[in-house]
């Protein structure tokens, strides 16, 4: 991000919090760096420098701060919005591509070379992919260090240090401390073990976000669209199973005063960093609520909406193309039919998974398995099944890509070439997959109910000009104009009718 050194500099004199994750401050005669809203110190000018990320910070030679921790703040909300190379690049790593694959991998990924994704990354992050993915591997150990009981050799490998030495002399640079130190500050838990004997590791971490946070529609949707066996509320919490490079997971994601909650079940502890890289994107926690709020509030009538319910976020989901099948499954169909379809999916193709805390079954089928899935288990229209079909096909062979590192234009292009995909389904899968803040599903029904109520043209070239002026955040103005109506997305479900 480029942002101007005023800017930055009357951020830091108002500790304005607003700004943590958008960039550093390093003051040279400390060798520290912080958040903007770091309270600890008041740094003259002329002793600050401003990085664009920790770890340019890092590798200019600075510490993360102690009290600020400006290592665990929300991330950056530009790589939620943008659709460049170097937006799409930040996602990837951090959803661990850089760890597993390389920076090569990266590129494929991409479809870039190398060298060109060095360039645009550091150019813009001052710092490269690797160090951009140290950066990261440096705050999962520090998590791992203070929430497990792990013995640090184990945590060295599941944060994904190549040698002890690394690791140690990672954590040190890092954070001016070795990891026994840190551990010695901390109270440590350890794994716990799940159902029939299956082991599970358990950690319990905050993810942080910035104020406000309107969870009623944000939670209420997760869980009014929820497949049996695969999600599930329970004891105020969000639980899903998830798919990761290692293994099977569950997640449960319970909203706090100032964070939300988060318990995480692994079978392999190096997958941490992609879990909660997931989860955040899951629940849009990098958005930047007041700027999106100011936008949309200049219209006059999404205003009273906005100054009512300030923070909505865009439910999103942990696997695009998860989403994608599930978009097209419940097309045309209300919301109890879908979960009833998607559930008879999950009891065939998923794969099984022993909850240790709760009703969680499986994990949702891959495309793969959908792709090949027999007649009895897709009881729906026989057009609605072929193009359930030729999705999981082409999201099974790589041809569609609906992740959230994809070319926007191409997902949508690929989306559009498959028989029975239209308008509503792609803008679905564009504001919940790809994370698009414009995608707008104008032919919805409760858009269309909504945008009619306020007097608007509700459908053909003169409702997309009626939502012109909320651009580039139409994808937040949905939110707004589905929670007008009565459904039971918009309410907590503690709030909800339970249908099971």
């Amino acid at each position: 991000m480029l942002i101007d050194n005023r800017t930055c500099m009357t951020a830091v004199r108002a500790r304005d919090a607003r700004f943590d994750g958008w960039f550093v401050t390093a003051v040279r005669t400390t060798g520290i760096y912080c958040r903007p809203s770091c309270p600890a110190t008041s740094p003259k000018a002329r002793n600050i420098t401003f990085f664009p990320s920790a770890a340019a910070a890092q590798a200019g030679g600075f510490r993360a701060c102690k009290r600020c921790r400006p290592d665990a703040s929300p991330g950056s909300p530009e790589w939620n919005v943008r659709a460049d190379l170097v937006a799409r690049a930040m996602r990837l790593i951090a959803d661990g591509v850089v760890d597993r694959e390389g920076v090569g991998g990266l590129g494929r990924r991409l479809g870039y070379s190398t060298r060109q994704i060095e360039r645009q990354v550091r150019a813009e992050l001052g710092a490269s992919p690797l160090a951009l993915a140290r950066a990261q591997r440096a705050q999962t150990a520090r998590v791992l260090i203070e929430t497990t009981g792990l013995p640090l050799t184990q945590v060295a490998h599941a944060a994904g240090f190549g040698s002890i030495r690394s690791f140690n002399d990672t954590v040190r640079e890092v954070f001016a401390m070795a990891p026994r130190e840190l551990r010695a500050r901390s109270q440590a838990s350890a794994s716990v073990t799940g159902q029939a004997g299956t082991t599970w590791q358990h950690l319990a971490v905050r993810l942080p976000f910035r104020r406000p946070l309107r969870v009623d529609n944000l939670f209420g949707h997760l869980v009014a669209t929820a497949v049996p066996g695969v999600e599930e509320w329970r004891d105020g919490a969000y639980r899903r199973t998830m798919q990761l490079p290692h293994g099977p997971a569950i997640v449960a994601l319970r909203p706090e005063e100032g964070y939300i909650a988060a318990r995480v079940w692994l079978r392999d502890l190096g997958d941490l960093p992609v879990a909660i890289s997931r989860c955040r994107w899951l629940l849009d926690l990098d958005a930047d609520p007041e700027a999106i709020d100011a936008d949309l509030g200049r219209d006059p009538l999404l205003e009273p909406m906005v100054v009512d319910a300030p923070g909505r976020r865009v439910p999103r989901a942990v696997d695009g193309a998860e989403l994608a099948l599930r978009l097209v499954i419940g097309q045309q169909i209300s919301t109890r039919a879908a979960r009833t379809h998607a559930g008879r999916l999950v009891a065939a193709y998923g794969a099984s998974v022993a909850d240790p805390a709760g009703g969680l079954t499986a994990t949702f089928p891959d495309p793969a398995a959908i792709a090949g899935a027999d007649d009895a288990t897709l009881a729906m229209p026989q057009r609605r099944r072929d193009t359930l079909r030729s999705l999981a096909t082409a999201l099974a062979s790589g041809d569609l890509d609906v992740s959230a590192g994809a070319d926007w234009r191409a997902a949508r292009s690929g989306l559009l070439a498959l028989p029975g995909v239209g308008p509503w389904t792609v803008e679905g899968v564009a504001m919940r997959a790809l994370g698009d803040p414009d995608a707008f599903p104008a032919s919805d029904l409760g858009v269309r109910q909504a945008m009619g109520a306020l007097g608007l043209a509700d459908r053909g070239p003169a409702q997309l000009t009626a939502s012109s002026s909320w651009r580039p955040w139409r994808a937040y103005a949905v939110q707004h104009l589905w929670a007008s109506g009565d459904h039971e997305i918009n309410r907590l479900p503690d709030e909800a009718r339970s249908d099971g």
